[in-house]
């Protein structure tokens, strides 16, 4: 079974942040809370977490997985952003979006949409979230975690572990954060086009 542990939501105990990036950097599979709701984590570098996550998901590698960051500087160092791109991202992060960019060569291929060479990212907006990335000093890549056949993401440490047994090794456990992923946009047309309605307000991008 997956070990849950229970984290505070707004002060992190710094020890159990230490223990999960540990886990994470030995090819961990973590379930954590985020700003939308929770999320599947895996080490950038690792094929075979990552292959767990699609394995659970039921997803194939046409579906982008979110590199999640810690702040702007770092969604620059993974996707090709211009100027218009980078004042949106500014404007908006941290927060509940999602955005697809095209990747840098400092990504594997193997997290890049096939053909398209793009990539989801996100800079969340939870004091868990963010105090692991900053433990990990790198990102994440994850997936919201809803599994296959539910008409919602999982919001509760218990019903994870439930559910997912041994699939997943640690559970970040900080109470409900909700059940509304991430708003999921596409920023590498000439307009920012709508790929999922979620959380994220829709004003900031002219498509409410």
């Amino acid at each position: 079974m997956g070990r849950i542990v229970t984290i505070h939501p707004e002060s992190p105990q710094h020890r159990l942040l230490v223990q999960a990036a540990a886990f994470v950097r030995d090819g961990a599979l973590v379930a954590l809370p985020t700003d939308s709701c929770y999320a599947l984590g895996c080490h950038l570098g690792d094929k075979e977490a990552m292959d767990r996550i699609r394995q659970i998901r039921q997803i194939d590698d046409r579906h982008h997985l979110t590199l999640m960051v810690r702040d702007l500087s770092e969604i620059a160092q993974y996707a090709r952003v211009d100027n218009a791109q980078y004042r949106l991202l500014k404007a908006t992060t941290p927060g509940s979006y999602t955005f697809i960019l095209e990747g840098t060569k400092e990504l594997p291929r193997r997290v890049l949409h096939p053909k398209r060479k793009t990539i989801g990212l996100r800079v969340p907006d939870h004091p868990v979230a963010l105090a692991l990335l900053e433990e990990l000093d790198e990102p994440l890549l994850t997936t919201t975690l809803q599994l296959p056949g539910d008409e919602a993401p999982l919001t509760e440490g218990w019903e994870i572990q439930d559910r997912l047994g041994d699939q997943v090794d640690w559970i970040l456990d900080a109470g409900s954060c909700g059940t509304e992923p991430t708003t999921v946009i596409d920023l590498t047309g000439a307009a920012p086009e709508l790929i999922r309605a979620g959380r994220g307000p829709l004003a900031p991008f002219g498509l409410d």
